[in-house]
């Protein structure tokens, strides 16, 4: 059975709760979760990103998720929480699903920085 996009991320968003910029604002101030920004590197340069957030494009995610993965990021840990945002919503669904697969229990999908920077969220600013 051939699934399409919007499938997809109907299946993620089933498994991977989407939270609001002020509920991901109270996570951050507690200190322990680690905000992922998903989306491609010239997006981030374009329009910056979550104050504090680490970029990794969504083909690389996995990768660096896995603790066996020769491209493991140490700042992925599984007791961490994880909020996880793209422009849309739509990546980082998917990746948030791939992420619970891996064994991360905490994983939030925040949707897109459109609304995290209309909510008057901090903002780490433009490189291009």
């Amino acid at each position: 059975m051939n699934l399409s996009v919007k499938q997809m991320v109907e299946a993620a968003d089933a498994v991977v709760p989407r939270i609001t910029p002020e509920l991901a604002k109270q996570m951050i101030a507690g200190g322990d979760a680690l905000v992922v920004d998903v989306r491609d590197a010239p997006e981030v340069a374009r329009e910056g990103k979550i104050a504090g957030a680490i970029n990794i494009s969504r083909g690389m995610l996995e990768f660096r998720a896995d603790p066996a993965s020769a491209s493991h990021d140490p700042h992925f840990q599984t007791e961490r929480p994880l909020i996880v945002y793209c422009a849309s919503g739509g990546r980082s669904a998917l990746g948030g699903k791939a992420l619970k697969e891996l064994g991360f229990e905490q994983v939030y999908n925040l949707g897109g920085f459109k609304a995290w920077v209309e909510s008057g969220g901090a903002v780490d600013g433009p490189t291009g």
